[in-house]
């Protein structure tokens, strides 16, 4: 009972639109983020101050000075209308930088205080002719702006970057710059480049001028990125996107290729289609991970339908490592966490058994097996295994590992066998509780899917790359012309996978409803 209340739940969540990705409806995305950096995995805070944006359509306003008469310079221009509009003193500005692109010009600012500029505190002003089309600021009025004497010298700033990021001060000069906290205060910080040539990592820290701590950092390189066929999409007829970092900071608070090692806690780094939350990898766990394709954990791999799968290996490897750490992300906003026994090798001290990432096997190779994927659910402290198989169905084969719904559906099977008995993965076995364990697995692969309002009454079928057509009977639909299926069926049925269709028509209906209302 307290799985089905868990999967009503999350449907009616995923009803109110909040299945695509659940943390972007927070708002402190746009202004917090936290990142792991260095040895230990430090964990630091960044802030922006929250942005206001504001566009005047294609005729624009006409700046102070044209309305005045008074010719200007894109700069006093700029300067003149974010003093009326910010009510502000001219001193008060900082020009960063400008330049124009056609007949637009854009002119930035930050905010000064005490003629220090405050880094975090920008604005813009985007300008045709004699007219502002747009601005934007991140401007703040403080509670309190620290004394710009320096109690620390830069070379303690310094030591105190490079011990806490796990890198060496590259010689960029060391600048005095303010930041404005989110507690509504701005304090004065030394800011300090640090490059670990080893790591291919190079940070800007703040270091603030009278206490030492590092109040925000920045990364000059490039986040992880993926070439994949995006999560709320079925297959590779959807289309491939790239996508940086898409990994969610409270589920996977190291990211998807950092984890802390079980035996001494030190935080440690992979390059390759590996991580807290999954192993990817074909043939063999220990050389057969599919790599970078270029530094920073960037994994650019191409898909050519018209090439073999053995051809297309990387680029099948890649996208179920992301739908599976995608899995992993969501499900741990709706609860599947540490002690409600999921899937991680290392647990953050939040309790629950650990070591037990998911191993994904994709090409499995056992040439007499074809048309098949598979969720093997140990109890909790073991780890979960998933393996994706060709399809020979068509010509070329067609492989499963980019078949995003049935990654989701067996996915699934792990967190039912796992939330069912308490970790013990030992309930789900008589026929009646694998044909609910089918239809629950069903309906999360169907609700992934689900990105509006209109999309929940539409008929969903499953499976229909690899197969050529859906695997179910039926396509799941809310009308009975179509899916005939209702619970009555059950009467008649004896294979459990056959009844979880009747549940996965179920769910179905229960979501369309929850929409409805």
């Amino acid at each position: 009972m307290a799985l089905l209340n868990k999967l009503a739940a999350i449907a009616f969540l995923i009803a109110q639109g909040a299945i695509a990705a659940p943390w972007d409806a927070q708002s402190r995305r746009t202004t917090h983020s936290v990142r792991s950096v260095g040895p230990r995995g430090t964990l630091f805070h960044s802030y922006h101050p929250e942005p206001r944006f504001e566009t005047y359509g294609a005729d624009g306003l006409v700046h102070p000075l044209a309305k005045r008469g008074l010719p200007s310079t894109h700069e006093e221009a700029a300067r003149a209308f974010l003093v009326e509009k910010l009510g502000c003193e001219t001193d008060a500005l900082s020009r960063k930088s400008g330049h124009s692109f056609g007949s637009t010009v854009h002119e930035y600012f930050r905010q000064s205080l005490n003629n220090i500029p405050v880094a975090n505190a920008v604005a813009n002003v985007a300008l045709k002719g004699d007219r502002v089309v747009s601005f934007g600021t991140s401007f703040v009025n403080p509670k309190s702006v620290a004394s710009i004497t320096p109690h620390l010298t830069e070379e303690d700033a310094i030591a105190s970057a490079e011990a806490a990021l796990g890198g060496m001060h590259n010689k960029h000069p060391v600048l005095l710059e303010y930041f404005a906290k989110d507690s509504n205060h701005v304090v004065l910080t030394y800011v300090v480049h640090i490059r670990n040539y080893e790591t291919h990592e190079w940070y800007e820290a703040f270091v603030d001028a009278h206490t030492g701590e590092i109040v925000n950092i920045i990364s000059f390189g490039a986040d992880a990125s993926y070439r994949v066929v995006p999560f709320t999409s079925a297959d590779p007829t959807n289309g491939f996107q790239t996508l940086t970092d898409p990994y969610d900071p409270i589920s996977s608070p190291n990211g998807w290729h950092q984890y802390r090692s079980i035996f001494s806690g030190e935080l440690q780094s992979t390059t390759a289609t590996s991580g807290n939350n999954a192993l990817v990898f074909k043939s063999s766990v220990t050389d057969g991970l599919t790599q970078q394709s270029s530094s920073l954990n960037n994994y650019n791999y191409v898909f050519d339908s018209a090439k073999s799968p053995a051809d297309n290996k990387n680029a099948a490897a890649v996208n179920a490592f992301y739908v599976v750490n995608m899995m992993h992300d969501l499900l741990y906003r709706y609860g599947f966490t540490e002690s409600a026994y999921n899937f991680q090798y290392h647990n953050n001290g939040k309790g629950g058994a650990q070591n037990d990432n998911v191993y994904v096997s994709v090409q499995v190779s056992e040439k007499t097996v074809f048309n098949d994927a598979s969720f093997f659910t140990p109890g909790d402290g073991v780890n979960g295994e998933l393996r994706l198989y060709l399809w020979n169905k068509t010509t070329p084969y067609r492989d499963v590992a980019f078949e995003n719904d049935l990654i989701v559906h067996e996915y699934t099977h792990g967190l039912t066998g796992r939330l069912v008995g308490g970790g013990t993965a030992r309930c789900l076995q008589s026929n009646d509780a694998r044909a609910l364990g089918e239809g629950w697995s069903d309906a999360v692969a169907n609700w992934v899917r689900q990105t509006s309002a209109q999309s929940a009454s539409q008929d969903f079928t499953l499976g229909s790359y690899v197969n050529g057509k859906s695997l179910r009977r039926y396509p799941y639909s809310t009308s009975l012309t179509t899916n005939p299926l209702t619970y009555g069926s059950l009467d008649k049925i004896t294979d459990y996978h056959d009844a979880g269709e009747v549940w996965g028509n179920i769910w179905h209906e229960i979501f369309a409803a929850f929409v409805a209302k």
